[in-house]
């Protein structure tokens, strides 16, 4: 069976347990961090730190250029899911993420 049948199966059966007060029921609770605001200083400095162009980093954050450069002048400042797109840029976390891969090439 699969991985995600096991959980399930796992799961009811606490459930039953824990209704028939034969078990105590477990929870779990995720504490989300604020959103941390970024300075042009600091954008600039994680871009540069990935080795990244205005033209990469704005692909990598689902934003024009244009915008990328606003950021980096202070005219706009990046907020909600760009900020948490920074914050996976500037830690070692950035390996994990889907949507990017690394490629080599000898020139």
């Amino acid at each position: 069976m699969s991985e995600l049948f096991n959980d399930l199966v796992t799961g009811l059966n606490e459930a039953v347990q824990f209704e028939r007060g034969q078990e105590r029921a477990r929870s779990r609770t995720f504490i989300i961090e604020p959103v941390k605001r970024y300075n042009k200083s600091e954008i600039k400095a994680i871009r540069t730190h990935a080795g990244m162009t205005q033209a990469v980093f704005a692909n990598y954050m689902g934003v024009s250029p244009k915008t990328v450069e606003a950021w980096e002048k202070g005219t706009n400042h990046p907020t909600g899911s760009a900020c948490r797109l920074l914050d996976i840029l500037s830690s070692d976390y950035i390996k994990d993420v889907p949507f990017i891969r690394s490629e080599s090439a000898v020139i």
